[in-house]
């Protein structure tokens, strides 16, 4: 399956210093930024936690960022309200769209298994409900799952998913994300959850328990699957007991390409 992801859209940075006014934004090293070599990134507040996800691509000496179309209006002004006197200039391509493709190819930078992603001229064919199938199964989160403000960007899953350089020079939340690293104090993780009886799951702020302890709450569902912020202490404690949300029976994983410290 390939087409157009409806909703996602293409921001373009260009201009002599697009590189390095994203490098003293963003999470990741824009410097490692190719037109083969795609980026996962996020522009964090000065506390830490994740304002905006996006995916870079670099082509026609432009920086596309690939973004939420829920939340490309604030991204934008969030940049231009960061660009001061930098040589940058931001526009929305409303005449570009994300493409996604389910097969291999130039492999999305986050996980392989999630597909080739790249921007081009819009066609008819939508292919966000397969995207969405596909990133659920491999339990990755993006955007709307983490909210905005709400969550750090090590709780959120940003540094397995190769979007965190911890080499480069400071950036937006720089500080706290370094020391929660260094540290080792993050302690809670974004993960899948399921309903086990096959109902839709409950709101997001629904909270999750076993027995009577509280182990976190659900972000984001999606009918039967959504994800849900977990203290990993506090899971590992109610070992096989069974889990509410709410009253409804539901079922946490890990996923396979997570590093969350269950066995520490």
């Amino acid at each position: 399956m390939s087409g157009v992801l409806t909703d996602r859209v293409v921001i373009a940075i260009s201009g002599p210093e697009a590189k390095s006014f994203l490098q003293g934004l963003t999470t990741n090293d824009i410097n490692s930024l190719t037109p083969d070599v795609p980026l996962y990134s996020a522009l964090l507040t000065p506390q830490g936690k994740v304002l905006f996800d996006f995916l870079l691509s670099e082509r026609d000496e432009a920086i596309f960022l690939d973004c939420a179309t829920s939340s490309a209006q604030a991204l934008l002004k969030r940049l231009t309200m960061y660009r001061l006197r930098a040589k940058v200039d931001l526009v929305l391509r409303e005449d570009l769209a994300v493409c996604w493709n389910g097969a291999g190819g130039s492999a999305d930078p986050r996980l392989t298994e999630l597909g080739t992603r790249s921007v081009l001229p819009a066609n008819s064919s939508d292919a966000s409900i397969e995207y969405l199938s596909r990133r659920l199964e491999l339990g990755v989160p993006e955007g709307a799952d983490f909210g905005s403000d709400k969550m750090f960007a090590l709780d959120a899953g940003l540094e397995e998913l190769h979007g965190v350089s911890f080499e480069k020079g400071c950036y937006v939340g720089q500080e706290l994300t370094a020391r929660m690293k260094h540290r080792g104090t993050a302690r809670k993780r974004l993960l899948p959850v399921s309903a086990v009886d096959g109902n839709d799951l409950p709101s997001p702020g629904t909270e999750i328990r076993a027995i009577n302890v509280a182990l976190g709450e659900i972000t984001s569902t999606y009918g039967t699957r959504g994800f849900a912020l977990i203290r990993l202490d506090r899971w590992k404690e109610a070992s096989d007991a069974p889990l509410l949300a709410g009253e409804q029976p539901v079922h946490v994983t890990k996923p396979t390409w997570s590093a969350a410290g269950l066995d520490e």
